[in-house]
């Protein structure tokens, strides 16, 4: 899991795309040569390969929230696709995660979004049944390969009977914690079995013997993010509901009422209430990288975790420093799936050249290009299939919890007002200390607002 292995396997394809093209449209049917790392030589090739030296020049403008290891990662890929397609630019902008979804939207209702911008799985609903963005069915039947993507992935991507986006990998969250924290308290450690999770009861029972005002240090910090203004926190929070046998919406989607203001609910709430003001283990203001700089005990994160230690905290090491262990539990073991894909808006006038740099970036070689360089979850079982430390520890908690236990957050148009509710509800109830009842009923209201839009 090196760092330096990843950049080593991408500047070699770099390289090698500069000069070879894909041998699995050669006449011979080979299929393109695979690294010790199961890398390709170079991405998929796609529909607008042909002629280019003849075509006129397109540039595409693609938006992605702004995260530094896959930013780097669509750098390297961008300057490969444009290496093998000469007439076609990228201009990739990176926004504030905080911002992104304002600045799409803005610019969607302005009549002037990008060729082809990120997602996260649960918005695609309210983006494809607007209309901003195009369904990619015909692209995927000519080369997509959409039979080597993982099942729970289509069906987060399709609204309506048809896909939107192509996945750029697949996600979930686990509980990290510092072994050595763990050890020098004479802690017992977390099983790394996922059918042998914590409890939360477990869990505040060792963060209460971690926690260490005195020193800044907080037992148990429940949401990768802290308190964040982006998906990132309902989509940790989420999960509490999910395991204290709450749900969100009722099974058809049509109402909240019953469902989030349920006693399961409640008991969720309660339980988060306590970590942030009556146990006060966990932290109303998360210190900068507060779990790689000794200052919070256990943490939650995803799979990217791995290339940001490796890259700024090279001496924090797995094993020594830190452990990985399945996401708690409470009545139900359940995590939260989902993550980013791409998608070509309704407005570009290039949606075949934007399917090109697409499906060179989620295609079958671009797949194990991404999981070489980011360490994300695959969304594709040729990315599995072709790593052997996807299927060794940490990663196998990560791909058996997706498999065993994975819930796709609500996939519908009013997920907006959904996914603020969540937010507000968590921080209200955590950093707000405020009335249980009453911010489950405005949360309630919230999405049944939301809904009732989507009707008109």
């Amino acid at each position: 899991m090196k760092k330096s292995l990843s950049l080593l396997l991408i500047t070699a394809l770099a390289v090698s795309l500069a000069a070879c093209s894909n041998n699995s449209n050669s006449d011979s049917g080979s299929s393109p040569k695979a690294s010790s790392s199961g890398a390709s030589s170079e991405p998929s090739e796609s529909v607008a390969a042909s002629s280019e030296s003849e075509a006129e020049p397109v540039t595409l403008t693609f938006w992605r929230h702004d995260y530094a290891p896959e930013a780097e990662a669509f750098k390297k890929l961008i300057a490969s696709f444009e290496e093998k397609h000469p007439n076609i630019k990228v201009d990739f902008q990176m926004i504030p995660n905080d911002q992104y979804e304002t600045k799409i939207r803005t610019a969607l209702a302005g009549g002037n979004p990008p060729d082809i911008m990120a997602l996260d799985a649960p918005t695609l609903a309210s983006y494809a049944n607007s209309g901003a963005i195009i369904p990619l069915d015909d692209y995927f039947a000519k080369d997509g390969n959409k039979e080597d993507l993982l099942k729970p992935v289509i069906e987060g991507l399709t609204f309506n009977g048809k896909m939107y986006a192509a996945p750029n990998n697949e996600g979930t969250i686990v509980m990290f914690y510092n072994k050595k924290m763990f050890e020098e308290k004479g802690i017992p450690l977390p099983s790394k079995n996922v059918d042998e999770a914590w409890t939360w009861d477990q869990v505040l029972d060792a963060a209460k013997k971690l926690n260490d005002p005195a020193k800044g240090i907080y037992g148990w910090n429940p949401t990768p993010w802290g308190f964040a203004g982006h998906e990132g926190a309902p989509y940790s929070e989420m999960a509490f509901l999910w395991q204290a046998g709450a749900e969100i919406l009722s099974p058809d989607g049509t109402t909240a009422k019953g469902y989030l203001d349920s006693p399961e609910a409640k008991k969720a709430m309660t339980f988060w209430k306590s970590l942030f003001n009556t146990e006060k283990v966990s932290p109303k203001e998360l210190p900068q990288d507060a779990f790689w700089n000794g200052k919070v005990a256990i943490h939650v994160d995803g799979p990217f975790a791995f290339s940001y230690q490796a890259q700024s905290f090279p001496n924090f090491k797995l094993g020594v420093d830190y452990d990985v262990a399945p996401l708690w539990k409470d009545k139900n073991m359940i995590g939260t799936t989902g993550s980013w894909g791409m998608a070509i808006t309704s407005k570009s006038e290039h949606p075949d050249e934007a399917w090109a740099f697409v499906n060179w970036v989620t295609g079958v070689e671009g797949s194990k290009v991404w999981y070489a360089e980011t360490k994300n979850l695959p969304a594709r079982q040729s990315t599995f299939d072709s790593f052997a430390e996807l299927k060794e520890y940490p990663m196998n908690i990560y791909a058996e919890q997706l498999s065993k236990y994975g819930h796709p957050r609500p996939v519908t148009p009013a997920y907006p007002a959904i996914s603020e509710a969540i937010r507000l509800l968590f921080e209200d109830v955590g950093l707000g200390n405020a009335d249980v009842d009453e911010s489950l009923a405005k949360a309630v209201k919230k999405i049944e607002d939301g809904l009732a839009l989507q009707k008109k």
